[in-house]
C-alpha cells in the first residue's frame, strides 16, 4: 500500500494561525501514510462568474491541486458561527463550473480549533453541509478542539496522549475509508 495524496486546506489566512499549526500536527500523526499538500487559498480572487471564461492562474493552480488529491483534510477556524470568507471563496471556486466540481467524490475530514470551549463546532457543521451539497463524502464523527497553550509541544506535535490518540484515530478513519473506496473503484 502506497501513500495517499492528502490535500490539506487551512481555512485561515493568518500568518500565525493556530489552525495551520493544528493541521501540521495532524499531518505529522500520519506522515508515514500520506503525501501531504498544503493547498494555498489566500491568493484566490473573490469568486466572480465573469472570470470563468479566463480563470486566473491562482484558481487554475488551486483546482488542479485539489483534483490531484485522494482525500481532503480541512482545518478551519470559526468566524461569526460559520466558516471564514477565505474558505467559502475557495469552496466556490472549486465547485464551478458544476461539471468540473473538484469536491465531488472526495473523502473529507473536517476539524478546527479555537480558544473557546466548543472549538469550531458551529463552523464545522456549516462546512459539513456545504461539502455534502458539493458531493464530498465527509467522514462521520466530530473533532472539536479547544486550543489550549499545552495542546502542542515545542516541536509542534500534539502534546497530550489522549488528544493525540483521538486525533490520530479520526485521521486514520479518513485514510482507511479513502483506501477502501479506491480499492472498490479499482475492482469495479
Amino acid at each position: 500500500m502506497g501513500k495517499l495524496k492528502l490535500a490539506v486546506i487551512v481555512g485561515s489566512n493568518r500568518a500565525e494561525s493556530i489552525n495551520r499549526k493544528l493541521a501540521e500536527a495532524l499531518v505529522d500523526l500520519v506522515a508515514d501514510r500520506v503525501e501531504p499538500a498544503f493547498i494555498r487559498i489566500d491568493d484566490l480572487p473573490l469568486y466572480n462568474p465573469d472570470l470563468e471564461s479566463k480563470r486566473p492562474a491562482e484558481v487554475e493552480r488551486f483546482v488542479k491541486e485539489v483534483a490531484a488529491s485522494d482525500a481532503l483534510l480541512l482545518v478551519t477556524p470559526e468566524h461569526n458561527r460559520s466558516i471564514p470568507a477565505v474558505l467559502k471563496n475557495a469552496l466556490d471556486w472549486g465547485s464551478k463550473p458544476a461539471e468540473k466540481n473538484v469536491w465531488r467524490g472526495k473523502v473529507a475530514a473536517i476539524t478546527g480549533t479555537s480558544p473557546g470551549a466548543i472549538g469550531t463546532a458551529v463552523g464545522q457543521q456549516h462546512l459539513r453541509q456545504i461539502l455534502g451539497v458539493l458531493g464530498s463524502l465527509v467522514i462521520g464523527g466530530e473533532a472539536y478542539i479547544s486550543f489550549q497553550p499545552d495542546l502542542l509541544d515545542a516541536q509542534g506535535r500534539i502534546a497530550k496522549e489522549d488528544s493525540r490518540e483521538f486525533l490520530k484515530a479520526y485521521i486514520d478513519r479518513l485514510l482507511d475509508l479513502t483506501w477502501q473506496l479506491k480499492g472498490a473503484a479499482k475492482a469495479a
